[in-house]
């Protein structure tokens, strides 16, 4: 509809509404062919003046016009004056359409030019027969041709005779008259004959008489029929139906009027004049369908059984098919599910002759357009029955298989596109072709015998970018062949992982996998999809990762493993790494999806289990399927960040509402919006949520207003069902009781209220800010979920979980967390007695962990399900309780196993830390999440406990052990330093920074020198003597804090960074400054002498890293800097910490992953990516083979070099 109609409907609406009928106004419209029984129907159940407007807002201008004729035809002059400005400026058939309508002058003209009478079932498809008269207009002052052409039974013919059912055209472009000639595949003779009989009909009706002899020749009848044509009937139509051949439409070419149906659209190339053409699309949309079954059958469209729309969906919406079924069961009415059937299974033959049409069954009509093809194009077009349905695929794929050139194919492609056997997407370059299901069935039934060996001879893989449908379907032709060895080692192969994941992502690989895991080795596709599970994420990042890496850190039992560590030694590389250790508990993730570019605050489960949907700071909505991860939708959802995101009871809806204050419903299927409510919210809408049962489906939002901040939505109405009163803060969740008697909301106010949802009145009040003391400070319910019974309610406020009563309001039970945390989120299953719940949990120092909970409210036990890398916004538990899924600010959304969920006792541990590298044996000394430091003997990955030390107030910032092992030094946020003797837990503390002592040094390796290098964030550095306490020196070193230094190995210099982006060079004798190195872009976060020492690597925030000259104090080199990651860093953030080899060739530095770089040309040889980020040191043994660091998350690892 034109902009300004629309206009006028939008301003004048409220006054419509108000004062028009609209049962009247809908018999106008149905009679102009605007506005089908069945939307009346749907109208009549409704507000009917705001359906009736709602509907008219989604049609054309005809629609429009029919509407403004009608409301003056029921003498509402006032409410058609209104609309009269918006009035569309378009072709005078519309308005001839909508007023004149078929008249007995338009029946006897048709009549008597033979035009078929209209089927006995009609369905009137009014925006394409528009098109068809608008061409025909184009006809009026001059002669010319119009093209209806689409593939076999989509309808042309029906569609043709309909276009000259109309006064307005026959009167204004065509009153010498219509003449239809049915030409369908004809011979030469059978041809004259046809055009006889026209010329002897048309001097019929002129003279009542025919004086002339036959034309005896195709000649002599193209000449007669010219001069009767031009001379005797100027101004009149000749139809051409179902036209095959051009040799048969060059005889017509007499420069006349001429309307032609086919399936080649390329027939006109071979005649002159003015053409023009009209394509008609392959299927009806399903409501069209179904009204054709429904009149067939005598059934309102609503009452038509589940197997109707069944039908429609098998065949597209064909026409032909459609029609000749329903004619069927016009006869046998019972006999739905046996026909839905014969379709699936392809028996076209036994769908027979129900109506006029040419052809007895739709196998005929479909085999008619094959013999027209020349014998080698046909048996190329058979080749077509290798494609998978529904997928488009390029010219290149095409000459792998023909064995052909790219132009050849290209041309014979086009021939298929003419004759309507085959599609062209020409929106892609290069263009795209499909088949139509019912071409592809028919082609399968019909090669079935042959079709084992079109698989087997099928090409192999392609490198060209335009092949990419051999890289995701390759697969599938070698199931398809039964080539099942060949397609073992394709799957198990991590080249093809790498390939495929590089070009397609992880998620078709998994599907692949899900597919044909029948016929596959169990073992080792569990390990596959495993690997492909756990890394998913890692996978879809730019630049793309190496899989030989990844795949090293696989468990060394697995095939994956075996294969990467085969690879590694074929490459005869030398800086892979093989993970030995880490945290157990990630093996409950069972998938990870890295949907959005920015942070996801909703993710939920369709009620079938089968569907994600997710949502964000990105204002998109995305659909994934839950087993695989593939995309399935994505719909740029509102103008600012969507909150949450929700499915309806039966999964064909999705509901979102977003920080621009507006609640949209989406349809799952079609991706396209069904309905806005924008004008009741005024601020941001938090949450939204379906009834939970279908039925009476109904939409919960909750917002942000002052006071109206809850609604209840009915979707079949413009404006909210209730506003539910109470709350005078801000609602940031609302839920469902499992029955759909109560709406539970979690407020600002420190309560969750109760609402009877039929009637919106408030039952009760729960306070759950009475539970917290009153010097708590202000108590926020963050949300709230009912147990499966809904008895209980449990709810989230600061650090706990409450669970009440819902009928006494009692407090049954209480979850308290420690008093820095907060409980974000929580959500219990729908089929046990399990809880998730998110916890934001600080230390003194701002450092966020993220771990989030799956807790037994009955066995009171729980499982830290630690994973994410920064906020989760929602947990949420699958319909049947088998798994857990959470989206976070880290971009992902993560699947767990509940099964796997166990009570859990692992210790999370911090990043700064310290190893002792002693033979076989590892010793590693790290604090916890509670300031303890945990001594652990690690010959063994479980590891076992050597000592826990208390003493520090603050979080432990670096610990270190001296040469002997019986030393630990540690510092801390406290602004002390620690000197242990940690078998017996003697102590002593070295005082004086006045901030915190980020790290220290001892000065010598060696077991007499006891001097301590310390520095801190109050830019000094001090010196130490740990035997005594003692303080030796205190040098004013930086303008800035001091992040990091580091002694050379002989004991000359040291070295000190800052975040005034300078680094500084002492000498330990004088201790006075010797050089002063500048420029880095960004604070000097880390710095590492050669054992040499003859060089210094330093590292910034920006991720880049320096080597310096000790000796000259000049710029060396600057580590490679050609492509920066996702976060703009060269190393996925800060650069941490570094260490040289012990030839000074290597590098190995930390930051948001591990690098190893060469030292002589400044060139990375491999990354590390861990689970977590942020990485703050590694610790390297002695032969630079093993790497020990903790990420973000507090998962160790323990690597290893591979040799």
């Amino acid at each position: 509809m034109e902009e300004g109609a629309r206009s006028c409907l939008l301003r004048f609406r409220h006054r419509l509404e108000e004062d028009m009928k609209p049962p009247y106004l809908m018999d106008h419209m149905i009679s102009d062919g605007v506005m089908s029984m069945d939307e009346e129907e749907k109208i009549r159940t409704q507000d009917q003046a705001v359906a009736l407007l709602e509907l008219l807002l989604r049609k054309d201008n005809n629609a429009y016009i029919s509407f403004y004729n009608a409301l003056v035809k029921e003498a509402y002059d006032d409410l058609a004056n209104l609309l009269h400005d918006g009035l569309p400026q378009i072709l005078s058939y519309a308005q001839n359409n909508s007023s004149d309508g078929l008249t007995s002058y338009v029946k006897m003209v048709l009549s008597e030019g033979g035009v078929p009478q209209r089927p006995v079932v009609f369905v009137n498809r009014q925006e394409l027969l528009n098109r068809v008269r608008e061409k025909l207009y184009q006809l009026q002052k001059d002669s010319g041709w119009v093209t209806v052409f689409g593939m076999a039974g989509s309808g042309k013919s029906v569609l043709a005779a309909e276009a000259v059912r109309n006064h307005g055209i026959i009167e204004e472009c065509f009153p010498g008259g219509i003449h239809w000639l049915s030409i369908g595949q004809l011979d030469k003779p059978d041809l004259l004959v046809k055009i006889q009989s026209l010329c002897f009909r048309l001097e019929q009706s002129l003279n009542g008489q025919c004086l002339n002899r036959p034309p005896s020749s195709l000649d002599e009848a193209k000449e007669r029929l010219r001069f009767l044509m031009l001379r005797r009937y100027p101004r009149s139509l000749l139809i051409l139906d179902d036209v095959w051949d051009s040799a048969v439409l060059r005889v017509f070419d007499i420069h006349c009027r001429i309307l032609l149906t086919t399936r080649n659209r390329s027939l006109t190339d071979s005649v002159s004049g003015a053409k023009y053409e009209v394509e008609v699309e392959s299927g009806l949309d399903e409501n069209k369908a179904l009204e054709i079954l429904s009149l067939y059958t005598k059934t309102k469209p609503h009452s038509l059984p589940e197997e109707a729309r069944s039908i429609v969906r098998e065949c597209k919406g064909s026409p032909l098919v459609v029609s000749l079924i329903g004619a069927l069961l016009k006869e046998k009415p019972n006999r739905w599910r046996y026909y839905l059937s014969q379709l699936q299974q392809k028996q076209f033959k036994r769908i027979r002759k129900s109506s006029s049409y040419d052809y007895d069954a739709l196998d005929q009509a479909m085999a008619a357009s094959l013999e027209v093809l020349p014998d080698e194009h046909r048996k190329l077009y058979k080749d077509l029955t290798v494609i998978e349905k529904d997928i488009k695929i390029p010219a290149k794929v095409l000459c792998i298989l023909w064995d052909l050139e790219p132009e050849e194919v290209e041309d014979i492609l086009q021939e298929f596109v003419n004759k309507s056997l085959l599609f062209v997407d020409s929106h892609n370059k290069p263009y795209l072709y499909y088949l139509h299901d019912l071409q592809l069935d028919f082609l399968v039934e019909q090669n079935r015998d042959q079709l084992e060996q079109h698989y087997r001879n099928g090409p192999p893989t392609s490198g060209d970018e335009e092949s990419l449908y051999w890289i995701r379907f390759l697969t599938y032709h070698m199931a398809k062949a039964n080539l099942t060895q060949e397609l073992y080692s394709l799957m198990f192969s991590l080249n093809w992982v790498s390939i495929k994941a590089r070009i397609m992502g992880p998620a078709h690989l998994i599907n692949d996998y899900m597919e044909y895991g029948p016929i596959l080795d169990k073992e080792v596709r569990s390990q596959f999809q495993e690997f492909l599970s756990l890394n998913g994420h890692q996978l879809e990042q730019r630049p793309f990762p190496d899989v030989v890496q990844l795949a090293l850190s696989q468990p060394q039992t697995s095939e994956v493993y075996r294969q990467a560590l085969q690879s590694f030694l074929h490459l005869d590389l030398n800086h892979l790494i093989k993970t030995k250790s880490s945290h157990n508990l990630k093996k409950m993730i069972i998938s990870l999806i890295h949907p959005h570019q920015g942070s996801i605050y909703s993710a939920c489960f369709s009620n079938n289990g089968a569907k994600i949907a997710t949502c964000g700071a990105s204002r998109t909505l995305k659909v994934f399927r839950s087993v695989t991860g593939e995309k399935l939708t994505e719909i740029q959802a509102h103008d600012d960040e969507v909150l949450c995101c929700a499915f309806s009871p039966d999964d064909r809806l999705l509901a979102t509402c977003s920080s621009d204050r507006k609640v949209k419903v989406w349809s799952v299927e079609q991706a396209n919006l069904l309905r806005v409510f924008e004008e009741e919210h005024e601020e941001q809408v938090n949450h939204c949520q379906f009834t939970n049962t279908r039925r009476k489906l109904l939409l919960a939002t909750c917002s942000n207003d002052e006071c109206m901040n809850v609604k209840v939505w009915n979707l079949n109405r413009p404006n909210s069902q209730n506003t539910m009163f109470g709350h005078f803060e801000p609602v940031n969740h609302c839920c469902f009781s499992p029955d759909d008697t109560y709406l539970a909301t979690s407020s600002n106010d420190g309560t969750v209220k109760l609402f009877q949802v039929s009637s919106a009145n408030e039952w009760k009040t729960i306070n759950v800010s009475i539970m917290f003391a009153e010097n708590d400070g202000e108590v926020l319910v963050k949300c709230s979920t009912w147990t499966a019974d809904g008895k209980r309610i449990i709810c989230a406020a600061k650090n706990a979980v409450l669970v009440f009563d819902v009928e006494t309001s009692d407090m049954l039970l209480e979850i308290r967390t420690n008093r820095l945390s907060t409980v974000q989120y929580c959500h219990a299953c729908p089929t046990s007695n399990l809880l998730a719940i998110y916890i934001l949990s600080q230390t003194h120092n701002d450092s966020i962990f993220n771990p989030y909970i799956c807790y037994n409210i009955l066995k009171m036990s729980m499982a830290d399900c630690s994973g994410h890398l920064s906020w989760v916004h929602r947990v949420q538990f699958s319909p049947d309780g088998s798994q857990l899924l959470s989206c976070s600010d880290d971009q992902t959304v993560r699947m767990w196993e509940t099964k796997r969920i166990h009570t859990s006792s692992a210790v999370c541990l911090k990043r700064d830390s310290d190893v002792l590298f002693s033979e076989e044996e590892i010793i590693v000394s790290a604090a916890d999440n509670c300031n303890r430091l945990q001594v652990s003997f690690l010959g063994m990955p479980s590891g076992k406990l050597l000592a826990t030390l208390q003493g520090h107030t603050k979080t432990v910032l670096r610990c270190h052990f001296s040469q002997n092992g019986q030393t630990l030094i540690t510092s801390s946020e406290d602004t002390t330093i620690r000197v242990w003797r940690w078998q017996s837990g003697e102590v002593r503390v070295l005082e004086g920074h006045k901030e915190q002592v980020r790290c220290f040094s001892l000065l010598s390796n060696t077991l007499a020198n006891t001097r301590l290098l310390s520095w801190s964030f109050d830019g000094t550095v001090k010196v130490w003597d740990i035997e005594t306490g003692e303080k030796l020196q205190d040098i004013e070193a930086h303008q800035g804090a001091i992040l990091s230094g580091h002694v050379s190995p002989d004991g000359c210099f040291f070295a000190t960074t800052s975040a005034d982006k300078t680094v500084k060079l002492w000498d330990c004798e004088s201790w006075q400054c010797v050089h002063t190195l500048s420029g880095h872009q960004d604070c000097v976060r880390s710095c590492r002498f050669s054992w040499d020492s003859r060089c210094l690597a330093t590292g910034d925030d920006n991720g880049e890293i320096r080597l310096w000259s000790v000796k000259e104090g000049c710029l060396l080199k600057i580590c490679s800097q050609e492509s920066k990651d996702g976060m703009d860093s060269l190393h996925g953030g800060w650069v941490t910490d570094m260490h040289f080899s012990p030839d000074d060739s290597l590098l190995v530095s930390t930051g948001g992953y591990i690098k190893w770089w060469n030292v002589e040309n400044g060139e990375a040889l491999q990354t590390f990516y861990p689970t977590g980020t942020a990485l703050k040191r590694i610790h390297v043994s002695s032969d630079f083979s093993t790497f020990v660091t903790i990420d973000s998350i507090g998962i160790l690892y323990i690597l290893q070099r591979v040799v």
